[in-house]
């Protein structure tokens, strides 16, 4: 099962998307995110949050439109995303694609990045999809394959500290049990020679992010 979340920032790449959502996808909105799905012609099948971002209005389309509303209290500790999130992964979820979480406010957007670490979702395969752009994460002792094309950009970015035993294949500049450093850009634009690659790591967090876009 593959759920869909659309959040309130920024979506640059509409037709992308829509290129990207198949058949059988479950579709939820995280609260104003539920704007970029109606824009597109799409209904999210829940739309969860407190509900700031939304008119009342709004509200009453959506749910006649057949939309399942699960309103939370504005003072929460967990952003809409989460709780969208949180959804995904109680409604028997084992993929997660999130559209919309990059851009427009700084300190959402890292937190969004930051939520591939939360330990409740280290059952999920998630990834966050910005049009030509997508980021994962790859935990400690995992295996990624990385389907793209030769020219396309593979960034790998330690997260809560090093990250060590990295073993790389397919890449312009490899590493064999390598280590990265927690703020340090050694990882940042290698370059795919294949249409495949492949990440290992023995122990730590990567930021793992994909750069589809060739252009120079």
């Amino acid at each position: 099962m593959r759920v869909i979340i659309f959040t309130n920032g920024e979506i640059n790449y509409p037709q992308r998307l829509l290129d990207l959502i198949e058949e059988g996808d479950v579709l939820i909105a995280a609260d104003g995110g539920a704007r970029h799905c109606l824009r597109l012609g799409l209904l999210p099948k829940l739309v969860i949050g407190d509900f700031d971002s939304l008119s009342e209005t709004e509200l009453n389309n959506l749910e006649e439109a057949g939309a399942e509303l699960q309103r939370h209290p504005t003072h929460k500790d967990e952003t809409d995303l989460e709780l969208a999130l949180l959804a995904a992964r109680d409604q028997g979820a084992e993929r997660v694609v999130i559209c919309g979480a990059l851009g427009a406010r700084w300190d959402m957007t890292l937190a969004n990045i930051l939520l591939l670490a939360h330990p409740e979702f280290s059952s999920l395969s998630i990834h966050i999809v910005d049009g030509p752009q997508e980021l994962s994460l790859l935990q400690g002792g995992q295996t990624r394959q990385i389907v793209g094309e030769p020219g396309d950009t593979l960034s790998l970015m330690p997260l809560l500290g090093g990250a060590n035993g990295i073993t790389t294949q397919g890449l312009e500049y490899p590493l064999e049990n390598g280590s990265l450093r927690i703020g340090a850009t050694r990882g940042v634009s290698n370059v795919m020679i294949s249409h495949l690659a492949q990440v290992q790591l023995d122990e730590g967090l990567l930021l793992v992010v994909l750069n589809k876009d060739r252009r120079p």
